[in-house]
């Protein structure tokens, strides 16, 4: 509507400013050598507006002729584009099916003149991987490396790969070149956490858990548990070891790590063993004042023998506290056994395979019956046993 009154303003100017323009005509002269001009000014403007309109008509044509020969020399290149483009989305879409020989096959095609190889080829190892086809996963990997920018994440994909077959030094060599630390990202940090695992590396995981603690990568509770089973694990190797590693090890330890059951009942069993029998059981006894243990009762009948009166003493003192507890009825029936308590021992065996029936507890019980005779008792505990 604008437009219709700008267009209509113009015109009425134009009808009324005419009549003074053909009656000024005015002229406009030229002269350039033997060549004269002699015109009006109205002539002369529409001359100048059909000079520009013809100049503005050659550049449309030059341009238009210009581009013609471009595309036409570059129109295969972008056919090819087209069709990578094309051929990624194809892909994309087999790996979101799971359709992993049709991916592979995609993205490989839309690789050579995609926008982005790199992620093409980390998709093709992708969909190689899950068919197993190891020489094809490692070419398009290699491929991948090319990129100074996808070094990392190949080294990422390659060891997590590996650790998928089973291939676990392989897998540490890629995991030792990204060097997991606290600036790690995430993805590694749980490459690392896992591949330890798997090799059993408790050093190397015992090192990485202040960062898994820092970075939240596991619950506190998954936590608690795999911190609990690596410091377990260092005090049984440095155990079987020598005295002098169970001793740094012991001491690597924080001060409530050394406080927790299962870290002091395996670092007690590790000091009998090196004949250092008194101070384990010095701790074990402080342990067991402080409270009860289900970690150091099952370590005290290992240790201890019938002439430590003190611990079997100590131990009456949950007699009423800890009577439906079957670490402790079976801890109480080894010592009493020991101390050839049969009567004893025989109660807290019942107790135990009443608390807890497994296999065990009751060829222990029946092993007890038959020493004292009790030979019916005996089959049947052995059937008990052969049943759980």
């Amino acid at each position: 509507m604008i437009r219709i009154l700008v267009y209509l303003v113009i015109i009425l100017l134009g009808l009324c400013l005419s009549p003074f323009l053909v009656g000024n005509t005015g002229y406009i002269y030229i002269a350039a050598g033997d060549y004269q001009i002699e015109t009006s000014i109205v002539f002369g403007v529409i001359g100048l507006i059909f000079f520009y309109s013809l100049l503005q008509l050659i550049e449309w044509l030059v341009v238009f002729g210009l581009k013609l020969i471009m595309n036409s020399r570059y129109l295969p290149e972008r056919w090819r584009r087209h069709a990578a483009r094309k051929h990624t989305l194809m892909g994309a879409l087999a790996l979101a099916e799971e359709d992993w020989a049709e991916a592979e096959k995609a993205m490989v095609k839309g690789a050579s003149k995609g926008e982005i190889p790199t992620l093409n080829l980390l998709a093709a190892a992708r969909a190689a991987q899950q068919q197993h086809k190891t020489a094809a996963r490692n070419s398009y990997l290699e491929q991948a490396a090319q990129d100074p920018a996808a070094v990392n994440a190949v080294n990422t994909t390659r060891a997590r790969y590996l650790l998928q077959q089973g291939e676990l030094t392989q897998a540490r060599a890629e995991l030792d070149k990204l060097v997991p630390t606290s600036r790690s990202k995430r993805p590694v940090l749980q490459l690392a956490l896992e591949l330890y695992q798997a090799q059993k590396d408790w050093q190397a995981l015992k090192l990485l858990l202040p960062i898994i603690k820092k970075r939240r990568l596991l619950e506190p509770a998954q936590f608690e548990s795999l911190s609990n089973r690596t410091n377990k694990a260092l005090l049984e190797t440095a155990m079987h070891d020598s005295e002098q590693e169970l001793e740094k090890c012991w001491h690597w330890l924080s001060r409530d790590e050394r406080q927790q059951g299962s870290n002091l009942a395996t670092y007690a069993l590790g000091l009998s063993r090196f004949e250092r029998r008194e101070e384990a059981l010095k701790l074990l006894m402080k342990r067991l004042k402080a409270g009860a243990c289900s970690d150091i009762f099952s370590v005290l009948p290992q240790i201890a023998n019938a002439h430590d009166a003190d611990i079997r003493k100590q131990l009456s003192t949950y007699e009423t506290k800890l009577a439906q507890d079957p670490d402790y009825q079976i801890c109480v029936a080894k010592l009493s056994h020991q101390a050839r308590e049969f009567k004893q021992a025989k109660a807290a065996w019942q107790s135990a395979c009443n608390l807890r029936p497994d296999k065990d507890s009751w060829l222990a019980l029946a092993q007890l019956q038959e020493q004292l005779g009790e030979q019916q008792d005996a089959n049947r505990s052995y059937r008990n046993a052969a049943n759980a």
